[in-house]
């Protein structure tokens, strides 16, 4: 894995981009002088986890012949300063879905996703706990 970043503007809106060319904007919160041109780094690492989880789910459910119409997960985490830097310390997800899809399916293909296959949070478990929820609309 590559990723090439550039400083796009000054003084911390940065551009990086993985071996395939695509691209997302970064950038330092206001008070820190950015300028809210793209997500902060640790808001990355967080939508990192919603992506990660999400595909994990989404060919598990599939795998199980799920058919889903709508699909969306809300993640909210809360930081603690350990020396210098300020780590995750709580991750809560919210699952929502519509579709045919069995209580049982889905909490199965979440806990598979967040214990066994997602590699993001593989590591954030490390320092933070990661809790879920789950809505099914039908």
């Amino acid at each position: 894995m590559k990723i090439r970043l550039h400083r796009k503007q000054s003084p911390f809106q940065l551009e990086a981009e993985n071996e395939t060319n695509n691209k997302i904007l970064i950038d330092a919160s206001p008070d820190l002088g950015g300028t809210n041109a793209g997500p902060r780094p640790m808001e990355l690492l967080i939508m990192g986890l919603a992506g990660c989880s999400s595909i994990d789910v989404l060919m598990i459910l599939e795998k199980q012949k799920v058919q889903l119409i709508d699909y969306s997960v809300e993640v909210e985490a809360d930081r603690e300063k350990v020396e210098h830097a300020s780590l995750f310390k709580r991750i809560h997800m919210k699952f929502r879905v519509k579709g045919n899809v069995l209580d049982e399916q889905l909490t199965r293909a979440i806990d598979l996703s967040l214990e066994k296959y997602c590699s993001v949070a593989k590591t954030l478990e490390k320092t933070a706990t990661i809790t879920y929820e789950f809505e099914v609309i039908s």
